[in-house]
């Protein structure tokens, strides 16, 4: 089912050189390596009647039921299941959100067989449309609400919450500099006390181009910076996600239209964008550059593209001269989006948003040394036998309820 095909993407880094959330470091030693003992997927039901649902997986590749779905608890909602936390928190509750209905939960996990769903959130005031949570260093979660009241003609906000879904404090991220700004993704610096938010409308309306720094302690508006356009004209285009790499100071961004940008001097008045590598990029029906991840110096990044999609990963020890190390492809036809890595380990979990791997959860195992991607055979579905975890199904834990769609999906932590 895998194919290492480096011509294309080669082909890419030729001919557009450049155009002018982070991941614990993974161990070199793969004997003193410990392996997340479940894997969290949120999931979203096909059918009318069904709930978009968590999902507890077998990850341990030791356990006899490597790949069985263990345990799930549903919402009580149908809306599109999204994003979760990119990564697993410590404290055992994992934020996810329904984007389409506006709702978002907080689900206890620390009692992984028996998940239970502790509280939800719409709106809170005027801010609608919860999307991004990522965790601060005080438990609490810093979230980017999409827009403020109805419809989709306001921008919305940063919000703190605390570990229950209640607000804290809330600001508003709209910017003359950038009238099309939508909250998209926020990405914590403690080192630095800032974050740094990037703007891309979830209905496909607004067209921002910028992305915002904010200084942490308080959430007061450091600068909107609107990306630089490169060459082929699209580059600047909805900003997407920002990581931060093993120093946990130096960020780059990347955008829905596949480019990469180094952001600098974040600590400063004036932060900027250098845009340091771009991806071909032609429409959003047939391409996209979605989730990344960083693990150590290697970048990951999915990458969806009418001639074929991939599962990239380069050397960023240089971020300003990203180095192509490999690629991963299916046989068939798909469109990766989501990738989580494994906290401390060399595991990466995938999700796609269309094509022959739509329903299924795959694992990734990336040589912390050269980069090179091969998917986990051995992680497998029960039922099938084919690789991967397949959501098209009809029975789960929580009842005959039929097929899903994963989405977000991290691993748990070690115990």
């Amino acid at each position: 089912m895998q194919r290492a095909n480096k011509s294309c993407l080669l082909a890419a880094v030729i001919l557009f050189p450049g155009c002018g959330p982070t991941s614990e470091a993974p161990s070199g030693d793969t004997e003193s390596e410990s392996h997340s003992r479940f894997l969290y997927v949120w999931a979203g039901a096909e059918e009318d009647s069904g709930s978009d649902f968590l999902a507890v997986i077998d990850a341990d590749p030791e356990s006899a039921g490597y790949g069985q779905v263990v345990a799930s608890v549903p919402v009580g909602v149908k809306g599109g299941a999204h994003h979760s936390e990119h990564v697993a928190p410590a404290n055992d509750s994992l934020f996810v959100n329904s984007f389409a209905a506006g709702q978002s939960f907080v689900i206890d996990l620390s009692e992984p067989l028996s998940p239970r769903v502790v509280s939800s959130f719409g709106a809170i005031g005027e801010y609608t449309y919860p999307h991004t949570f990522e965790r601060l260093p005080n438990g609490n979660v810093l979230s980017t609400f999409q827009t403020r009241g109805e419809g989709n003609e306001v921008a919305g906000g940063l919000l703190e919450l605390d570990p229950a879904g209640r607000l804290v404090r809330a600001v508003d991220v709209a910017d003359p500099a950038d009238p099309e700004i939508r909250a998209y993704s926020v990405t914590p610096i403690p080192r630095l006390n800032r974050a740094v938010s990037t703007t891309s409308d979830m209905h496909a309306e607004a067209n921002g181009t910028s992305f915002q720094v904010w200084r942490l302690d308080d959430l007061s508006l450091i600068k909107t910076v609107v990306l630089g356009r490169g060459e082929r004209g699209y580059e600047h285009r909805d900003p997407a996600e920002v990581r931060l790499l093993s120093d946990s100071a130096t960020t780059m961004l990347t955008t829905f239209t596949c480019a990469l940008y180094r952001l600098h001097d974040l600590d400063s008045e004036q932060p900027r964008a250098e845009l340091v590598h771009v991806l071909p990029w032609s429409d959003y029906e047939t391409d996209a550059c979605g989730i990344p991840a960083t693990y150590g110096d290697i970048w990951l990044q999915t990458y969806a593209h009418s001639a074929g999609s991939f599962l990239i990963s380069f050397n960023i020890t240089d971020p300003s001269n990203p180095i192509l190390l490999d690629q991963l492809e299916w046989d068939e036809s798909w469109w990766p989006h989501w990738i989580s890595f494994e906290p401390g380990g060399r595991r990466v979990v995938l999700t796609s948003s269309t094509g022959a791997t739509r329903t299924k959860v795959l694992l990734v195992d990336v040589d912390p040394e050269t980069g090179e991607m091969s998917f986990d055979e051995q992680f497998h579905d029960e039922v099938t036998g084919q690789i991967g975890v397949e959501f098209n199904r009809a029975s789960w834990p929580h009842g005959e309820t039929g097929p899903a769609k994963p989405h977000g999906a991290v691993f748990s932590r070690s115990r």
